[in-house]
Protein backbone atom coordinates (compact mmCIF):
# COMPACT_ATOMS: atom_id res chain seq x y z
CA UNK A 1 0.00 0.00 0.00
CA UNK A 2 1.47 3.34 -1.00
CA UNK A 3 -1.50 5.66 -0.43
CA UNK A 4 -3.94 6.07 2.47
CA UNK A 5 -7.13 4.06 2.42
CA UNK A 6 -10.36 4.27 4.40
CA UNK A 7 -10.11 1.01 6.35
CA UNK A 8 -8.50 -2.42 6.36
CA UNK A 9 -8.98 -5.14 8.99
CA UNK A 10 -7.00 -8.22 9.95
CA UNK A 11 -6.59 -10.68 12.77
CA UNK A 12 -4.12 -13.29 13.86
CA UNK A 13 -3.78 -15.80 16.66
CA UNK A 14 -0.41 -17.10 17.80
CA UNK A 15 -0.41 -19.84 20.39
CA UNK A 16 1.75 -20.05 23.49
CA UNK A 17 4.50 -22.54 23.94
CA UNK A 18 3.55 -25.60 25.99
CA UNK A 19 2.61 -24.82 29.58
CA UNK A 20 2.21 -21.07 29.10
CA UNK A 21 -0.83 -18.80 29.00
CA UNK A 22 0.68 -16.42 26.49
CA UNK A 23 -1.63 -16.84 23.48
CA UNK A 24 -1.96 -13.62 21.49
CA UNK A 25 -5.01 -12.69 19.46
CA UNK A 26 -4.48 -9.38 17.66
CA UNK A 27 -7.44 -7.80 15.88
CA UNK A 28 -6.34 -4.83 13.82
CA UNK A 29 -8.15 -1.95 12.14
CA UNK A 30 -5.95 0.27 9.95
CA UNK A 31 -7.11 3.38 8.15
CA UNK A 32 -6.69 7.01 7.23
CA UNK A 33 -6.41 9.49 10.10
CA UNK A 34 -9.07 11.62 8.40
CA UNK A 35 -11.45 8.68 7.89
CA UNK A 36 -13.56 6.43 10.11
CA UNK A 37 -10.56 4.74 11.72
CA UNK A 38 -9.01 8.10 12.58
CA UNK A 39 -12.25 9.24 14.16
CA UNK A 40 -12.54 6.02 16.18
CA UNK A 41 -8.88 6.38 17.21
CA UNK A 42 -9.48 9.90 18.54
CA UNK A 43 -12.61 8.76 20.38
CA UNK A 44 -10.59 6.05 22.12
CA UNK A 45 -8.47 8.68 23.87
CA UNK A 46 -10.94 8.71 26.77
CA UNK A 47 -10.64 5.97 29.36
CA UNK A 48 -13.32 3.60 30.54
CA UNK A 49 -13.25 1.69 33.80
CA UNK A 50 -11.32 -1.54 33.38
CA UNK A 51 -10.33 -0.93 29.75
CA UNK A 52 -7.37 1.42 29.78
CA UNK A 53 -6.15 2.21 26.30
CA UNK A 54 -2.55 3.04 25.55
CA UNK A 55 -0.34 3.95 22.64
CA UNK A 56 2.05 1.33 21.34
CA UNK A 57 5.45 2.61 22.47
CA UNK A 58 8.80 0.89 22.23
CA UNK A 59 10.10 2.77 25.29
CA UNK A 60 9.63 6.18 26.83
CA UNK A 61 9.56 8.80 24.05
CA UNK A 62 9.56 6.10 21.33
CA UNK A 63 5.95 5.88 20.13
CA UNK A 64 5.48 3.61 17.13
CA UNK A 65 4.55 5.07 13.74
CA UNK A 66 1.91 4.81 12.43
CA UNK A 67 0.30 5.74 15.75
CA UNK A 68 -1.34 2.71 17.29
CA UNK A 69 -3.90 2.52 20.07
CA UNK A 70 -3.87 -0.72 22.06
CA UNK A 71 -7.28 -1.66 23.46
CA UNK A 72 -7.52 -4.65 25.83
CA UNK A 73 -10.25 -7.22 25.16
CA UNK A 74 -10.46 -8.14 28.83
CA UNK A 75 -11.37 -6.06 31.85
CA UNK A 76 -8.30 -4.93 33.74
CA UNK A 77 -8.78 -5.74 37.40
CA UNK A 78 -5.31 -5.45 38.89
CA UNK A 79 -1.92 -3.79 38.63
CA UNK A 80 -0.23 -7.00 37.41
CA UNK A 81 -2.41 -6.96 34.27
CA UNK A 82 -1.59 -3.28 33.69
CA UNK A 83 2.10 -4.02 34.18
CA UNK A 84 2.11 -6.84 31.60
CA UNK A 85 0.08 -4.86 29.07
CA UNK A 86 2.17 -1.74 29.59
CA UNK A 87 5.51 -3.50 29.28
CA UNK A 88 5.85 -6.81 27.44
CA UNK A 89 2.71 -6.60 25.28
CA UNK A 90 3.22 -2.91 24.55
CA UNK A 91 6.86 -3.42 23.54
CA UNK A 92 6.00 -6.41 21.33
CA UNK A 93 3.21 -4.51 19.61
CA UNK A 94 5.31 -1.41 18.99
CA UNK A 95 8.30 -3.42 17.77
CA UNK A 96 6.06 -5.33 15.34
CA UNK A 97 4.69 -2.07 13.93
CA UNK A 98 8.12 -0.53 13.49
CA UNK A 99 9.36 -3.72 11.81
CA UNK A 100 6.35 -3.68 9.45
CA UNK A 101 7.42 -0.20 8.38
CA UNK A 102 11.07 -1.23 8.14
CA UNK A 103 10.35 -4.20 5.87
CA UNK A 104 7.81 -2.35 3.70
CA UNK A 105 4.68 -4.17 4.89
CA UNK A 106 3.48 -0.66 5.76
CA UNK A 107 4.77 1.91 3.26
CA UNK A 108 6.89 4.59 4.93
CA UNK A 109 5.19 7.21 2.79
CA UNK A 110 1.88 6.76 4.65
CA UNK A 111 2.93 6.33 8.29
CA UNK A 112 1.70 9.81 9.21
CA UNK A 113 -1.52 9.44 7.18
CA UNK A 114 -2.84 6.26 8.84
CA UNK A 115 -3.45 4.96 12.34
CA UNK A 116 -4.05 1.54 13.85
CA UNK A 117 -6.41 0.29 16.51
CA UNK A 118 -5.21 -3.01 17.96
CA UNK A 119 -7.51 -5.09 20.16
CA UNK A 120 -5.22 -7.14 22.36
CA UNK A 121 -5.75 -10.24 24.48
CA UNK A 122 -4.04 -11.11 27.73
CA UNK A 123 -5.10 -14.40 29.25
CA UNK A 124 -6.09 -13.77 32.89
CA UNK A 125 -4.20 -16.97 33.77
CA UNK A 126 -0.95 -15.37 32.55
CA UNK A 127 -1.32 -12.70 35.21
CA UNK A 128 -1.53 -15.35 37.96
CA UNK A 129 1.25 -17.58 36.62
CA UNK A 130 4.38 -17.28 38.81
CA UNK A 131 6.39 -18.96 36.03
CA UNK A 132 5.14 -16.72 33.21
CA UNK A 133 7.57 -16.72 30.30
CA UNK A 134 7.71 -13.03 29.36
CA UNK A 135 9.76 -13.83 26.27
CA UNK A 136 7.00 -16.10 25.01
CA UNK A 137 4.42 -13.41 25.79
CA UNK A 138 6.53 -10.99 23.73
CA UNK A 139 6.92 -13.53 20.90
CA UNK A 140 3.24 -14.32 20.58
CA UNK A 141 2.16 -10.68 20.63
CA UNK A 142 4.90 -9.62 18.21
CA UNK A 143 4.04 -12.37 15.73
CA UNK A 144 0.28 -11.88 16.01
CA UNK A 145 0.57 -8.12 15.46
CA UNK A 146 2.79 -8.52 12.40
CA UNK A 147 0.56 -11.21 10.94
CA UNK A 148 -2.64 -9.22 11.57
CA UNK A 149 -1.18 -6.11 9.91
CA UNK A 150 0.01 -8.10 6.91
CA UNK A 151 -3.34 -9.83 6.54
CA UNK A 152 -5.18 -6.52 6.81
CA UNK A 153 -3.13 -4.90 4.10
CA UNK A 154 -3.34 -7.94 1.80
CA UNK A 155 -7.06 -8.54 2.40
CA UNK A 156 -6.46 -12.01 3.79
CA UNK A 157 -8.09 -14.38 4.01
CA UNK A 158 -9.86 -13.77 0.71
CA UNK A 159 -13.54 -14.57 0.24
CA UNK A 160 -12.46 -17.36 -2.09
CA UNK A 161 -10.26 -18.95 0.59
CA UNK A 162 -13.02 -18.71 3.19
CA UNK A 163 -15.55 -20.30 0.86
CA UNK A 164 -13.13 -23.05 -0.18
CA UNK A 165 -12.43 -23.94 3.48
CA UNK A 166 -15.98 -23.47 4.78
CA UNK A 167 -16.59 -27.17 5.45
CA UNK A 168 -13.04 -28.22 6.32
CA UNK A 169 -11.97 -25.67 8.93
CA UNK A 170 -13.69 -25.59 12.33
CA UNK A 171 -13.31 -22.99 15.06
CA UNK A 172 -10.52 -24.06 17.40
CA UNK A 173 -12.83 -23.73 20.42
CA UNK A 174 -16.08 -25.00 18.89
CA UNK A 175 -16.94 -27.89 16.61
CA UNK A 176 -20.67 -27.90 15.84
CA UNK A 177 -20.50 -31.60 15.01
CA UNK A 178 -18.97 -32.64 18.33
Amino acid sequence: MTKPFAMRVGEATVFAREGQFTDAMAEIVIGAVDGPVGHAFANLMGQTAGHSRMFAVRDCNQMARPPTMMVPKVTIKDSKTIELLGSVVQAATADAIVDCVADGTIARSIVDDICIIDLIWLDPQAVKDPNLDRRDLYRTNYEATRMAISRALKGEPSAEELIANRRTIKHVMFDPEA
